[in-house]
């Protein structure tokens, strides 16, 4: 019985032993496509009227049926603004935006009370140390 060595992938052999690959695979970057080229090759596959036509598009572009099939409910949608990128990822709660905005304007208006109740605290002791009442108090002492 042979024992067959392991085949890497460009197809030489190595050792049996454990060796790291040394060929480093990039990461792949996510492909991104202007509003403008979708409508551009949108405008194409619709004038492809020959068999094999939008094959040979969409292999000359690099791109996929199901590109199109997306792109063109997105056309529908809306043009431009149906074609444009759309964030990815969770989209976030506007309940939850709005009790965060909230609670930053809560925070802000809490500081500035503190503030403006050390001042006046500050006028109450210098009235007293200068023997001066305030003209409201003073009114209402008269009356």
């Amino acid at each position: 019985m042979k024992v067959s060595q392991p085949v890497s992938v460009n197809g030489n052999r190595r050792s049996m032993s454990k060796e790291p690959d040394p060929q480093v695979v990039s990461k792949a970057e996510r492909r991104k496509f202007s509003a403008e080229y979708k409508l551009r090759i949108l405008a194409e596959a619709d004038e492809c009227i020959e068999r094999g036509a939008i094959g040979a598009l969409l292999r000359r572009e690099g791109i996929y049926s199901s590109h199109l099939d997306k792109w063109r409910k997105q056309r529908e949608r809306g043009a431009l603004e149906g074609l444009r990128g759309q964030k990815r990822g969770r989209k976030p709660d506007p309940q939850a935006t709005e009790i965060a905005r909230l609670q930053r304007e809560n925070e802000q208006l809490r500081s500035r009370l503190e503030r403006a109740e050390h001042i006046i605290d500050v006028q109450k002791k210098l009235a007293q140390l200068l023997g001066t009442m305030p003209t409201e108090t003073l009114n209402r002492e008269r009356r």
